[in-house]
C-alpha cells in the first residue's frame, strides 16, 4: 500500500528529468568554459610555441636541453636529431624534443630558391 502512494506522488510531480537536469548541468558547462580559457587554451598556445621553437632550431643556435646541457648546434643530423658542441671538440647527439630553450639564434635560414 505504501508503494502505490509513492508512485502516485512521483507521477503527479511532472515528467522526471525535464528542466531539472538541464539546470543541474549549467554549472558544469560554465566551469568547463572557464577552465578552457584559463587552462587549456594557454597550454595549447605554449605547446605550439615550443613545437615551433624546436622545429626551427638551426646550426649555430645556442640551446639548453631539458637535462641542463648548454651547447651550440653544430649540425642538424635529421628531423629528429641535432649535434651539439658542449665543450671544445666535445660533440653529442641530442633528440630535438629534449631542447628546452634557444638562448641565441645562429645562422639565418637559407632560401631554397
Amino acid at each position: 500500500m505504501l508503494f502505490t502512494s509513492a508512485f502516485a506522488q512521483a507521477a503527479a510531480g511532472g515528467a522526471p528529468g525535464g528542466p531539472d537536469i538541464i539546470l543541474s548541468l549549467v554549472p558544469f558547462a560554465i566551469i568547463f568554459v572557464i577552465a578552457y580559457f584559463l587552462v587549456i587554451r594557454p597550454q595549447r598556445k605554449k605547446a605550439k610555441q615550443q613545437e615551433d621553437l624546436i622545429k626551427n632550431t638551426r646550426k649555430g643556435d645556442s640551446v639548453i636541453t631539458t637535462g641542463g646541457l648548454i651547447g651550440k648546434v653544430t649540425r642538424v643530423v635529421d628531423d629528429a636529431e641535432l649535434e651539439l658542441e658542449i665543450a671544445q671538440n666535445v660533440k653529442v647527439r641530442v633528440v630535438r624534443s629534449m631542447i628546452a630553450t634557444v638562448r641565441s639564434k645562429g645562422e639565418p635560414v637559407k632560401d631554397q630558391g
